[in-house]
Order: C-alpha cells, then sequence, then structure tokens
C-alpha cells in the first residue's frame, strides 16, 4: 500500500531530523569549517532552511511540531548511548518494488476494479530469514574433485557436528573420496553422517538447512535436489567464480551461528517450471493444458526445475535451429540461428550474459528470453513478465530436430510435434545473504565479471604541460618523465 502525502511529509521531516542529529556524536571535532556539527556551510544552510519549514497540516489540522521531533530524536539518541551505527538492519525509505500506479486517467479513464487481481506483493528488501523452530538437520554440498576444499569441509562438518549438534547430510560419492578417507580428523566423524543417493534418495521434508562449499555449481546442484520447496541455503566461495556464493570461510562459525539465529537477509531467487510434452503422449498434455492454478504445487512426472536457463539449441545438426515460439498461446516469432535461452534473472550473468542479454537483479519478476547467434540481426534478447507461459517447439519448416538441457543437465532431444512450455515456479531458492540483496549483487558483478572495470580517464590538470607545450609527446612519455624527476 503506498503512503499517503500526510505519511511522507512526516517521514520527510524525521529523515531531516535525523540527518541534523547525525553529526552530533562527534561535535567534540573541530572540521576545519570552523563549525562542530560535521557539515559543510552550503549543507548546514540547506538542512536549516528545511527545518524552518512547517510540514503539512494532518486531517485534524495539526502540524508536526519542530521542537517535539526534536525531542524524539534526541530520545534515540541517548538511549543509544549517543552511537548511530548504520547496518543492514536499518529501516529502508524506499522499497524495492516499483511505486503503485495511479488508478485514473485524466477525467474521466480509470482502472476497472477486480477484487480477484488485487495482491500485496512484499517488498523484497525486507525478506530475512526466521525460524519457526530450530533447525537440527542440515545437509552440506562440497565441490567434487577440488583437494583444496577437502579441509575446510571436514572442519565444517566436525563444528557442526560437535558444536551445534546438528545431523549433517552428505551425498553417498564424498564418503568414497580417496583422500577424504585418509583425514585422521574425518576418519573419526565419518560414522556420524547421514548419507543420500542423488536420483534414489527423496530430501523433501528432511533437511532443515543448505550449506555449500565451493563454486555456483554447487548451488545449482542444491537446486537440481529440491524439486519443491527448498531450504535456505548459505553459500561458501570455495571455487572458480563465485558468483552465487557471497560467504567467506575465514569466519565460518560467527556467520553460521548467526544464520542459525535468525540474523539474516534473503534473496529468493526464481526458478523456471519446464514441463515436455511428447507428441506420443497427447493424452496427457490434454490434461496438462487445463486451467490449474496449482499445476506447480503437483509437478509432472517430466517436469524440471531450473535456476539459471533452459537451452533449446541445434546440437549436432549443422542447419540452422528453427523454433516456433509463443507467448500464452499466442505466436510471437520464430527463432532461426543457433538457439534461444529462456533464463531467470539469476541466471542472466551466465550464458544469456555471453549471448549479449542485460543482466538483471534476482529481485526483479521477469524471464529473459535471449536467440543464440540468431540469423537476423535485428533479434534483440527480450524481457517478459514472469507470470507468462512459453510455449517452444520445432517448426513444421525445421530441416532438423533441436536440443534442449536444463542448467546444463538432462540433455536430450526435442522432435517435429514436441514442445516445451517453461513458466515461473512458485518454489524459488531462498539464498542467504552476506550483506542484503543490493550490496551481495554489485559484490558479485565487481568481483567475479569485472563490471565496468577500465583505467580512468586523466583529469585535465594532468594535461595541462600537455596542452601548453604543444608537443606530440605520448602520455606515457609524460608519467615517464615524471618517473625521471623523481
Amino acid at each position: 500500500m503506498a503512503l499517503s502525502d500526510i505519511d511522507l511529509a512526516t517521514l520527510h521531516e524525521h529523515r531531516l531530523e535525523q540527518r541534523w542529529h547525525y553529526g552530533l556524536p562527534n561535535s567534540h571535532h573541530i572540521y576545519h569549517h570552523g563549525y562542530q556539527d560535521g557539515f559543510s556551510a552550503m549543507t548546514r544552510l540547506c538542512l536549516e532552511r528545511n527545518l524552518q519549514r512547517k510540514v503539512q497540516p494532518d486531517l485534524n489540522g495539526n502540524c508536526l511540531q519542530r521542537g517535539r521531533a526534536r525531542e524524539n530524536v534526541n530520545a534515540m539518541d541517548s538511549s543509544s548511548g549517543g552511537q548511530r551505527r548504520r547496518s543492514g538492519t536499518w529501516p529502508r525509505t524506499r522499497s524495492l518494488n516499483a511505486p503503485s500506479p495511479v488508478q485514473q486517467f485524466g477525467p474521466c479513464g480509470r482502472i476497472m476494479k477486480n477484487s480477484a487481481m488485487v495482491m500485496q506483493i512484499q517488498d523484497p528488501a525486507s525478506q530475512r530469514l526466521t525460524w519457526y523452530k530450530p533447525p537440527l538437520t542440515v545437509l552440506v554440498i562440497k565441490k567434487v574433485s577440488d583437494a583444496s576444499v577437502l579441509a575446510p569441509f571436514v572442519y565444517l562438518v566436525d563444528w557442526l557436528l560437535q558444536e551445534k549438534n546438528m545431523v549433517v547430510w552428505v551425498e553417498s560419492a564424498v564418503l568414497e573420496d580417496a583422500q577424504l578417507n585418509e583425514n585422521v580428523r574425518f576418519k573419526a566423524i565419518r560414522d556420524k553422517l547421514v548419507t543420500f543417493k542423488d536420483g534414489r534418495d527423496d530430501l523433501t521434508d528432511r533437511i532443515d538447512f543448505i550449506v555449500c562449499l565451493g563454486g555456483d555449481g554447487t548451488l545449482l546442484y542444491a537446486s537440481l535436489l529440491f524439486q519443491q520447496s527448498v531450504p535456505p541455503v548459505m553459500a561458501f566461495h570455495l571455487g572458480s567464480l563465485g558468483f552465487l556464493t557471497p560467504f567467506r570461510f575465514d569466519n565460518f562459525e560467527e556467520q553460521l551461528t548467526s544464520v542459525l539465529e535468525g540474523h539474516a537477509a534473503l534473496t529468493l531467487r526464481s526458478r523456471l517450471r519446464c514441463v515436455m510434452h511428447r507428441r506420443s503422449d497427447r493424452k496427457h498434455e490434454a490434461k496438462t493444458l487445463e486451467a490449474d492454478p496449482d499445476g506447480d504445487a503437483r509437478p509432472a512426472a517430466n517436469s524440471i526445475l531450473v535456476l539459471n536457463e533452459v537451452v533449446i539449441d541445434r546440437g549436432p545438426s549443422p542447419y540452422l535451429s528453427n523454433i516456433d515460439l509463443f507467448l500464452d498461446g499466442k505466436y510471437i516469432t520464430s527463432v532461426q540461428g543457433d538457439g534461444l535461452i529462456v533464463s531467470t534473472p539469476t541466471g542472466s550473468t551466465a550464458y544469456a550474459a555471453a549471448a549479449g542479454a542485460s543482466m538483471i537483479h534476482p529481485s526483479v519478476p521477469a524471464i529473459m528470453v535471449t536467440p543464440i547467434c540468431p540469423h537476423s540481426l535485428s533479434f534483440r534478447p527480450i524481457v517478459v513478465p514472469a507470470g507468462v507461459e512459453l510455449k517452444i517447439s520445432v517448426s513444421p519448416e525445421s530441416r532438423n530436430t533441436s536440443w534442449v538441457s536444463f542448467d546444463g543437465r538432462n540433455r536430450q532431444e526435442l522432435f517435429h510435434g514436441d514442445s516445451l512450455r517453461v513458466t515461473t515456479s512458485i518454489y524459488p531458492v531462498p539464498c542467504i545473504c552476506a550483506q542484503d540483496q543490493i550490496s551481495d549483487w554489485f559484490a558479485s558483478l565487481a568481483d567475479g565479471l569485472h563490471w565496468n572495470v577500465r583505467k580512468r580517464q586523466k583529469c585535465l590538470d594532468e594535461l595541462s604541460d600537455l596542452t601548453a607545450s604543444g608537443s606530440e609527446d605520448t602520455l606515457d612519455e609524460i608519467e615517464n618523465m615524471k618517473l625521471y624527476d623523481v
């Protein structure tokens, strides 16, 4: 629900008071401007003018008194011991959701009200982890065939068993690691571990918490294991890229204790529900096409949930792919090229980014459609609403079949007459943030992809010698001359 004008005015006055008093704890410092509040002369003047203005009256004609607001802020300062600390729990003044649009357009037009379509969308910034009962079972997923992960894995498992008294699950293949079995510390705890086998054992409702040790592949594997509700995932960066693993292993005890106590922000990474419809199974396809709002809660036997993307390509064929794309039953276009990528916002920084798509924050509800080397130069990547259903099928005029892969796994052939239906699943992957949703994402862009990293352009002062001399010396020669002078 949007704030009223009165609420916004009150919030604005409160924020002005906070800014005014933010420098009070450091008032004993004398700044070069001569003031003792830490503000420059221009900032001080602007704050004084704003605080002197009256706030818009409320419905009863009352105004928020400046003195009363100042008393409230002073009380906050005294209760906190004169210290103001900003953290991830500091109240946000803006929502990550878009503002609610106005309902009336001009003198006559307005949106027709429909009570069935009214819904409340939670601000992603307010999504925080809470445990309604203490977590007892934890699944530890480690990167395979990497000796550098063995020592952290043993330390973590031993700590969870001895210090936290948790039931630790691992994949059965982990116990077959020869190097791991040579570790003396691991031998003492080996028999205390509970094992499972991928493809045979169902982990639904058995795991309370997931810890990943490795790279992004460990998080994708966790998504594959849980094809419905996924427990909270805490991913430590011990792999190569680590775009989806924000935590460092140095102080894992402190970080895990904080998460187990319920002090953590969450990023809900949406997944795509992919259902294959074979030409040979017309009866099953007819049943699936019936309107069923709870269809995702009862997944079909051939449905797969993906975290990054589903890729449709030409496989080993030398011919172009010819794929028909439908959106909510309406024909959109035919894709002629090497293939098509349908990705989540999380997958926008993976294969889709290499194919020229934009990078989208994981909290944005959307589906990305990106062609792979299209035969048309005007075929650019598009973003569609998260609630639509995409249907992908091999065009009748196609010279060859297509191949489909789901997060790089379960590769299978798509024949003429078959179709693939893709929509957003109701089961996201709840990833625990190291800081918050915004900071973690931009940190991963900088660290993992070196986003917008370049040499800075020199300012005019550094080029003044070159301009004044009128010589043809290059910038490198000028830098060398400076080094010689030193």
